[in-house]
């Protein structure tokens, strides 16, 4: 079993030089200097009005720009992209939402540094390819800003311990935009686990199933390779696992009395990409003879320190239908995913599945029960609009975020790990500890909304 992750904890709390240890402990003291309405802890300032900056406005960059705008509170100050059109096109959806025009950052890769460097900023945004989602948040968080960043929020485990030791130097939050941790019957799921519906939590199953060989992120319109691709050129893991992994783990108390310990991780061999090139731009198209590292199939296995166990899957390169599993299973019942359904100890002793429809009246998550109006048609189902909304929400109001920069760590780096696992012929991978042992007393995520 590996260890050498690990150690980095080790040393760091014998050292005692943890922001993470020694700031909390600090802030706790108190300062009488400070107002008596005054938070001690400066990431639950409330901001009542919440400047933004704009990394990344692509498709998605987009449709989270919108989001913003429709927040009561909100304001882009600024917005940054490798194009200028793109910027352009979003300072015309700012003016248009009544504000006033933003500053445009533009061309280069690191245009954001500037963005972030402004003192008028309270929150950053960052829907870039994945490399750049650790550097444009530390880059803000540096300078003073809480960060947001889409999914996964590090590809490496150096980059992992670097966006932690960031955030709790700084003191700011570091938000992954998980979205499917706000689908409407994850987050009821999750609320069954809280009231005990399942009973004690034991198995878990996840992942990102989603036939991708065709999509706009992997080859351009002359059929260059794009980012994402290139990813499945050099890599081989699981590469995109928090979208199934999040609301499993968030139900498992993740980072909040239970923690990953460690993982396996296998992998199929690559055709899926050379067929599906060859037959749409011929045998001999460079697309369709190149090397694909990434197996068409990944399947790892995580387990956690009081001895659950979850199954994370990974598949975009063969046809096949859309799910993320979304499986929790319990010592009185289970409910999966794709299509929705639940089997209890109390109907039939479980051998018989439900609609979980039939549990809605009773289970649905308060948040939805709220804001179900209000999310319809904003993306994803209205997961897209919980998600912002509810970093709004907490910003506005001084509270701790859903998912923090522990969560955003712990979910992202299994990517690296599973990638050392495969090419050590899935040798077991210890998970670090990025909450350095808080996790045995953190209190669980809450039910919030009502």
């Amino acid at each position: 079993m590996t260890t050498g992750f690990n150690r980095r904890d080790a040393m760091k709390l014998g050292a005692g030089v943890g922001a993470g240890v020694v700031l909390p402990a600090l802030a706790q003291a108190g300062d009488p200097a400070k107002k008596k309405d005054e938070s001690p802890d400066p990431r639950l300032k409330p901001i009542s009005h919440i400047r933004v900056g704009m990394v990344g406005i692509g498709g998605r960059g987009f449709h989270l720009l919108r989001l913003l705008l429709d927040q009561p509170g909100v304001e882009v100050k600024a917005v940054c992209d490798l194009l200028e059109d793109r910027c352009q096109l979003a300072q015309k959806t700012v003016v248009s939402a009544g504000q006033p025009k933003p500053d445009a950052y533009f061309p280069d890769e690191r245009a954001f540094d500037k963005l972030c460097e402004r003192d008028d900023l309270d929150l950053v945004v960052t829907a870039t390819p994945w490399r750049w989602h650790v550097p444009v948040c530390v880059a803000a968080m540096k300078n003073g800003h809480h960060a947001a960043t889409e999914v996964p929020a590090a590809v490496t485990v150096d980059e992992c311990w670097q966006m932690v030791e960031t955030a709790e130097k700084s003191q700011r939050h570091c938000v992954m935009l998980e979205n499917c941790c706000y689908g409407r019957t994850e987050m009821m799921v999750l609320n069954m686990v809280r009231q005990g519906l399942l009973g004690e939590l034991v198995h878990g199953e996840a992942g990102y199933l989603h036939e991708l060989r065709d999509d706009r992120e992997f080859i351009g319109a002359d059929a260059e390779v794009r980012w994402r691709l290139e990813n499945k050129i050099h890599r081989d893991g699981n590469l995109y696992p928090t979208h199934g992994l999040g609301p499993v783990a968030q139900c498992m108390d993740i980072n909040r009395g239970d923690q990953f310990d460690y993982l396996v991780s296998m992998s199929s061999i690559s055709r899926g990409l050379n067929v599906f090139y060859a037959d749409r731009f011929g045998a001999k198209h460079p697309l369709a003879t190149r090397k694909y590292k990434s197996g068409d199939v990944n399947t790892t296995m995580i387990r956690t320190k009081k001895g659950r166990t979850i199954t994370l899957g990974h598949d975009t390169q063969l046809p096949r239908p859309y799910t993320r599993i979304n499986m929790v299973q319990g010592t009185r019942g289970i409910v999966q995913g794709y299509p929705d359904r639940i089997a209890l100890e109390s109907n039939a002793r479980g051998h018989k599945w439900e609609p979980i429809d039939t549990f809605q009246s009773k289970y649905e998550h308060p948040l939805w029960r709220k804001l179900i109006r209000e999310a319809q048609g904003k993306g994803h189902g209205g997961m897209d609009y919980m998600e912002i909304h509810r970093l709004i929400e907490c910003l506005h109001t001084g509270t701790e975020p859903d998912m923090d920069v522990y969560d955003a760590a712990a979910w992202s780096v299994v990517s690296e790990l599973s990638e050392r696992s495969i090419a050590n012929r899935s040798q077991t991978m210890d998970v670090p500890d990025f909450t350095r042992g808080r996790w045995k007393t953190n209190p669980p995520l809450k039910i919030v909304g009502g």
